[in-house]
């Protein structure tokens, strides 16, 4: 196997996915929100730069192409499930989690099950990405601080959050639209 900077950022990034959580066990509110908002925004920026440099490097390999994926899932997995205790199972943030982990689960076992068939990732799930990351670190953000600005950072978190769901839930449906000829012909 050869390790690259990319597939070591990808690494780094599936090894930064557990410290999130692991951040509020070890550390007291709100140095734990702060260092689980700098993993998480650092992990997703090298979500962009590993990939930006392996095809700029002509070093995209077998190994990137299956852990950044797994990385990307990693991170919003544990995040969504870190902010869905840190908010003791508030609605506004457990649904559109929801959503967006049925989602992921759905499409991962679709790729599974389609083997060699590539879907390729389309502009508008690349959005749902950003948007996820991003309603994501605010809401990490808005537990750095208190009062007004907390409340701010918030509910802008949780309106990104519901976008993101919708979001999801649209490539969601575009995967499966995508699939039906390739499940078709495997008799699904």
């Amino acid at each position: 196997m050869h390790w690259t900077v990319p597939n070591l950022l990808t690494v780094g990034r599936v090894l930064a996915a557990p410290l999130v959580a692991m951040a509020f066990v070890v550390f007291d509110r709100p140095t734990a929100d702060r260092l689980a908002l700098v993993l998480f925004v650092t992990a997703s920026l090298t979500d962009f730069l590993d990939g930006w440099l392996a095809r700029r490097w002509n070093q995209v390999s077998d190994l990137g192409r299956m852990l950044d994926p797994v990385a990307d899932k990693a991170m919003v997995v544990i995040a969504l499930a870190t902010l869905i205790g840190l908010t003791r199972l508030d609605w506004l943030v457990l649904l559109p989690a929801v959503f967006i982990l049925l989602r992921e689960v759905l499409v991962s076992g679709l790729r599974e099950f389609l083997g060699a068939v590539k879907l390729h990732v389309t502009p508008l799930a690349k959005w749902k990405t950003a948007v996820q990351m991003t309603a994501i670190a605010l809401l990490f953000l808005a537990g750095s601080f208190t009062g007004g600005l907390a409340d701010t950072l918030y509910g802008v978190g949780i309106v990104g959050l519901w976008l993101a769901a919708v979001l999801t839930v649209a490539t969601g449906i575009d995967y499966f639209a995508r699939a039906m000829g390739y499940l078709a012909g495997k008799g699904a």
